[in-house]
């Protein structure tokens, strides 16, 4: 049968590759984000586990289902593809000791149905699709690598975290696992797990109320809250707009009240916030020492923001995470305007001129992780990239990484007419937030160009020198 290989070189020792592998969410880590894979089942490194994702490949949803075997505790495990797309899939993962260093060696043993006659397609169908997953899950398991050493000689945590289901969340919380600290989630009555998180501890309350109903907010280092409606998830009635403000509100008071009553508060309070605070700003950039601005996105950040200060007067250092459009497959602004940017019509919205802050995935979570650790954090800090940029300039890179005209533009009326009042705010306007606080805390950004998250984000980055490929027949 074909066989693929794969070697990446990784910043740390075999022992701490390994046990960021073994980390009980390290899958949720590595799935492509543009591939929109759903985790089922998320198995232990130990023979006989088994892994299960429904995957999206066009209008079918398949599952697939790995067992592991051949386990070698710190150095290698092998997965069997038992239901799938494929005839068959043997994937052996070994992790070699390079002296201080290590590499992650991939050998995918694989064959299409019915590969006869199907096998000449691997050029086109399979081939490409290999090396970009590949080349995505070598890099961002170096990124974490990278961050968990810069902090490795520091305590490990014990965090809670609201918001956990959510498109940021899931991915804090994963990357905190394989960071070595111990997670809990923060859910509110209603919430259920998904199906692959059942069994991991939680604390359940009524965000309504404030009464812990299951487990204990005691003993928790840090808490990470990011709850809320989403903005754009739906057009803005005023019953709409008044879900957006009181779940971020009303939820943050009691949850900082509690907190500040607690025999042991935590010795922080990271909470969620936007760059919307400070409105509509066509000109120049802003920072967090700026003027706030005016409006109901910038009234209802500010009040986010001040919902904390019962932790603060406890003497709890608060981050308000001042977070941009988050650039990432998996979900969000850029997941919405993927359709329209491949069938060339992702050009300007409006005039195209209004300022665009984003930041990517992988730095958005690293980014909270290192204002978790930084015991000298406190106040306001923009979650952007260091290179806002105006939208016209935005969608022009979007076009060029997906090989695509992004000229056409949509007029505001249109847009207004589709989204109703939320078109302004979240669309037609904007503003350029620097990270001025958080690069003078010294944290080095792994994506600060649009086009370089774009390609690692959508799986089109050219080959990595630290990686090596081959394909045998």
């Amino acid at each position: 049968m074909p066989t693929f290989t794969h070697v990446a070189a990784m910043p740390a020792s075999q022992q701490r590759v390994w046990s960021w592998y073994d980390a009980p969410e390290a899958f949720v880590r590595i799935m492509p984000e543009w591939e929109r894979l759903t985790p089922l089942e998320l198995g232990a490194l130990e023979d006989g586990a088994t892994t299960r994702f429904r995957m999206h490949l066009g209008p079918l949803r398949p599952v697939w289902v790995a067992r592991h075997h051949d386990v070698e505790q710190g150095s290698a495990f092998s997965d069997r593809m038992e239901r799938g797309p494929f005839g068959a899939w043997d994937h052996e993962h070994r992790i070699t000791a390079k002296g201080a260093t290590s590499s992650v060696d991939d050998s995918v043993t694989w064959r299409l149905p019915f590969h006869p006659l199907t096998g000449w397609t691997a050029p086109l169908t399979v081939l490409p699709r290999l090396r970009t997953m590949f080349a995505f899950r070598s890099r961002r398991v170096r990124l974490d690598l990278k961050r968990i050493e810069a902090t490795a000689d520091l305590p490990r945590r014990r965090v809670l975290v609201s918001g956990s289901t959510g498109l940021i969340g899931t991915q804090v919380c994963a990357f905190l696992h394989a960071a070595g600290h111990e997670v809990v989630r923060l859910l509110r009555t209603s919430t259920s797990l998904p199906k692959h998180l059942e069994g991991q501890p939680v604390v359940r309350w009524d965000d309504r109320t404030g009464d812990v109903l299951e487990g204990s907010l005691e003993g928790f280092d840090a808490v990470i809250h990011l709850a809320g409606a989403g903005i754009g998830d739906r057009r803005w009635s005023k019953a709409r707009m008044e879900l957006i403000r009181s779940s971020r509100t009303g939820p943050t008071t009691l949850l900082a009240e509690r907190l500040a009553a607690l025999k042991h508060p935590p010795e922080v309070l990271l909470s969620g916030s936007a760059v919307g605070i400070y409105g509509n700003r066509p000109e120049g950039t802003v920072d967090e020492s700026a003027e706030l601005g005016e409006g109901f996105l910038d009234e209802v950040a500010q009040a986010w923001e001040s919902a904390t200060q019962p932790a603060s007067n406890a003497g709890i250092r608060v981050v308000h995470l001042r977070t941009g459009l988050v650039m990432t497959a998996a979900g969000g602004v850029l997941a919405k305007q993927l359709l329209p940017a491949k069938l060339g019509a992702g050009g300007p919205l409006g005039h195209g001129r209004q300022q665009i802050s984003w930041i990517s995935m992988d730095d958005e979570v690293h980014a909270i992780h290192h204002l978790m650790m930084h015991e000298s954090a406190s106040g306001p800090y923009n979650l952007t990239s260091p290179n806002p940029l105006p939208q016209r300039q935005f969608a022009r890179t979007l076009g060029r990484v997906l090989r695509r005209p992004a000229f056409a533009p949509l007029p505001g009326f249109v847009l207004r007419v589709l989204f109703g009042r939320m078109a302004r705010p979240l669309l037609l306007e904007g503003q350029a937030a620097v990270p001025t606080r958080l690069l003078e805390s010294g944290f080095e950004f792994a994506h600060p160009e649009l086009e370089d998250c774009l390609r690692h984000t959508l799986g089109r980055t050219a080959p990595d020198p630290l990686d090596l490929h081959e394909h045998r027949r």
